[in-house]
C-alpha cells in the first residue's frame, strides 16, 4: 500500500509539470528589424493618378450660328462610338431636329402669310394707281373742252366769256390737283410695297438661315483622324443625348497622337511643391512594364473641388516627352512628379527615426549591443529622410524599438 501511495504521488507531480510546460506563457520576443544607412541622390517626389488627353486636337464642332435661329441647346440625337477612326468628311453625329423643325414650320407660316400679303398689296396698289391715271385723263379731257368752250365764247356776251374763262380755271385747277395726287399716290404705293417687301425679305432670310442651320445638324468629320468623346467640367462625356450650346458647341474631338499629355491633380498640402518644368515619370496603368518620361507643364492658381473628394486639389498638366502608338487619351496613369533632388546625402526610412519637441534620435547597431543615436535630419519624401548629421553611410539602424528603450543613455553630437 506505501508503495502504490508513493506512484500516485509520482504520477500527480508528473501530471503537474505536463500542465505547467504546456500551460505556461511564452515570454513576448521582440523582431529586431535593421536597415543600412543609404548614400546616394535622395528625390523629393509627389505620386498621383492621371488620365491621358492629347496636347493638340482638332475639335467637331456642331452648328455655329445657332443663336441666330433662337435655338440655344441641342441634343445630340446620334454619335459615332468612341475611337472610330474616320476620314475627313465622313459622318459623325446627328442632332435633335425637333426644336428647329418648329421653328421651321413657324417661319414657313409667317413667309406664306408675307408672300399673300406682298401680292394683295401690289394688285390694290395697281388698281388705285390705275383709277387715279384714268381720272387724271378725264381730267385732261375736261381741261381741253373748257378750252375750246373759251374760244367758241369770245363773240358771247361777256356774262358768257367769263363764265367760260371761270369753268377753264377750274378745269386746269382739278388737272393740276388730280396730277399731283397721282404722284403722291405713285409714292405712297411705292412706300408700302417697299414696307412690305422689307418685311417678307427680312422673313425670307430668316428661313433660309434656318434651313442652313438644319443642314449643319449632320456632323461630318473636318479632317482624318480618331473620335475621341469630349469631357465636361466634372468628367462625364458628352455622348448620345448630351446637350451641347451655343456657347460651348463641341461635339467630340480628333487628337494628335504624337504629343500626350497627362492631367492630374495635386491635393492642396502638396502643391507648393510642384513648380512648371519640373520632370516627372509616367506609367500606363494598362501598361505597366513601360515608362515614360516628362516635365510639368501647367500648375493651376485656383484649386476646385472633384467629385469624391474631400479637399481641395489643383489641376496639374504632365507633357510626355515619348511618342508611342499605345498611349490613347482616357488611358490612366499613375505619376511621380520629382519636385526636388538632393545629391549624394545619406538616408535612412522614415519608421527609423524617433523624438520629441526638441530632440530627434535612432536605435543604432553598435556592435552587439543597441545604442540610442542623436540625430540631425533633413528633407524627407514618402517613405525616407535625410541624414544630415550622427550617422555615417552603412552604419544599421533599428526600424523598431528595442527592448528597454528606456533605459538606453542618448549618445549626443
Amino acid at each position: 500500500m506505501k508503495k502504490k501511495k508513493w506512484i500516485l504521488i509520482s504520477l500527480g507531480v508528473l501530471i503537474l509539470l505536463a500542465l505547467w510546460y504546456f500551460l505556461r506563457s511564452e515570454p513576448a520576443v521582440v523582431e529586431v528589424i535593421k536597415v543600412p544607412v543609404q548614400r546616394g541622390d535622395f528625390r523629393v517626389t509627389v505620386y498621383t493618378s492621371g488620365e491621358l488627353e492629347a496636347k493638340n486636337s482638332e475639335e467637331i464642332q456642331g452648328p455655329s450660328n445657332l443663336r441666330s435661329v433662337g435655338v440655344y441647346n441641342v441634343q445630340i440625337a446620334e454619335l459615332i462610338p468612341e475611337g472610330t477612326v474616320v476620314k475627313e468628311g465622313d459622318w459623325v453625329a446627328t442632332l435633335d431636329r425637333t426644336e428647329i423643325t418648329s421653328r421651321l414650320k413657324d417661319v414657313e407660316t409667317e413667309l406664306e402669310k408675307l408672300q399673300t400679303l406682298y401680292t394683295q398689296t401690289m394688285l390694290d396698289t395697281t388698281m388705285d394707281l390705275r383709277n387715279a391715271r384714268n381720272d387724271l385723263i378725264n381730267l385732261e379731257f375736261s381741261y381741253e373742252e373748257a378750252q375750246i368752250a373759251l374760244e367758241q365764247s369770245r363773240f358771247e356776251p361777256p356774262a358768257t366769256i367769263r363764265q367760260a374763262e371761270i369753268n377753264l380755271d377750274k378745269a386746269q385747277r382739278a388737272y393740276d390737283q388730280a396730277k399731283t395726287n397721282y404722284e403722291l399716290r405713285q409714292r405712297q404705293a411705292q412706300a408700302k410695297m417697299q414696307e412690305v417687301n422689307a418685311s417678307l425679305g427680312q422673313v425670307q432670310r430668316r428661313y433660309d438661315n434656318i434651313i442652313s442651320v438644319i443642314d449643319d445638324f449632320v456632323i461630318a468629320a473636318p479632317q482624318d483622324g480618331m473620335v475621341i468623346y469630349r469631357r465636361n467640367w466634372d468628367g462625364t462625356k458628352v455622348t448620345i443625348g448630351s446637350q451641347i450650346s451655343t456657347w460651348d458647341n463641341v461635339v467630340a474631338t480628333l487628337p494628335d497622337f504624337s504629343v500626350m499629355m497627362s492631367r492630374t491633380y495635386v491635393n492642396e498640402v502638396d502643391i507648393s511643391k510642384v513648380k512648371p518644368n519640373q520632370p516627372a515619370e509616367v506609367v500606363v496603368d494598362a501598361f505597366p512594364e513601360k515608362k515614360f518620361t516628362g516635365y510639368v507643364t501647367e500648375v493651376a492658381n485656383i484649386g476646385e473641388q472633384r467629385p469624391n473628394q474631400d479637399a481641395r486639389v489643383f489641376e496639374v498638366k504632365l507633357q510626355i516627352n515619348e511618342s508611342d502608338t499605345i498611349l490613347r487619351p482616357a488611358m490612366t496613369t499613375k505619376n511621380t512628379i520629382i519636385t526636388q533632388v538632393e545629391e549624394d546625402v545619406l538616408f535612412v526610412p522614415i519608421e527609423a527615426i524617433h523624438g520629441d519637441n526638441d530632440l530627434t534620435w535612432v536605435y543604432r547597431q553598435d556592435h552587439n549591443k543597441v545604442v540610442k543615436q542623436e540625430v540631425v535630419v533633413g528633407l524627407r519624401n514618402e517613405n525616407q529622410i535625410i541624414i544630415t548629421e550622427g550617422l555615417k553611410e552603412n552604419d544599421e539602424v533599428l526600424l523598431t524599438i528595442p527592448e528597454k528603450a528606456d533605459e538606453l543613455k542618448l549618445i549626443e553630437l
